[in-house]
């Protein structure tokens, strides 16, 4: 629990508005269909999925994210090896390699950045644990709740009042200038 309040943490006072937008998109999710649960109480993460990699020795190979929300954070705790003899953050396509501390939280768009880590001393034991989002969950929300082939734009927006409609616009626009 603690890491996911550090996480809230970090998303409130670095992305705010982005933050914004998972959590009215979460409850709107979660209001919708009381049969839902969050895997955490409202209030201390608004990520809807996590992933505990207990090790021993937790290693991963370059990847992305793909499914994950395109320009959304992903957040990463690692912990208990020796940070300086490994177990390093790699960003590839940024051409970082980043020393990441036993129990440091690092957000990143995980589906735009090919990341991995390096692996620890043989004594050692590095776990992690990672909070995300699927894009789908947010495309299906501003769908109304359908899924996207289902309808088409203008489908979408024939019920909507000229407020919802302009975000409607404003949020299709800003994400294709993220994409």
């Amino acid at each position: 629990m603690a890491t996911a309040m550090k996480s809230l943490a970090i998303f409130l006072n670095f992305a705010p508005r982005l933050h914004e937008y998972y959590e009215a998109t979460m409850d709107a999710l979660f209001n919708w269909d009381s049969r839902l649960r969050r895997i955490f109480p409202h209030g201390t993460s608004v990520f809807p999925s996590c992933t505990f990699n207990f090790g021993p020795q937790t290693v991963t190979i370059p990847h992305l994210d793909l499914l994950n929300l395109a320009w959304g954070w992903c957040f990463i705790t690692a912990g208990d090896f020796d940070p300086k003899k490994g177990g390093h953050l790699i960003l590839w396509d940024l051409k970082l390699f980043i020393r990441f501390p036993a129990g440091a939280t690092i957000a990143i768009p995980s589906a735009l950045l090919r990341h991995s880590n390096t692996s620890i001393q043989q004594d050692e034991t590095r776990y992690s644990f990672t909070q995300f989002a699927a894009g789908g969950l947010f495309r299906f929300v501003e769908n109304r709740f359908q899924l996207s082939q289902s309808r088409s734009v203008a489908d979408q927006v024939k019920h909507m009042s000229e407020a919802e409609r302009n975000v409607f616009i404003e949020a299709r626009a800003g994400a294709s200038q993220r994409d």
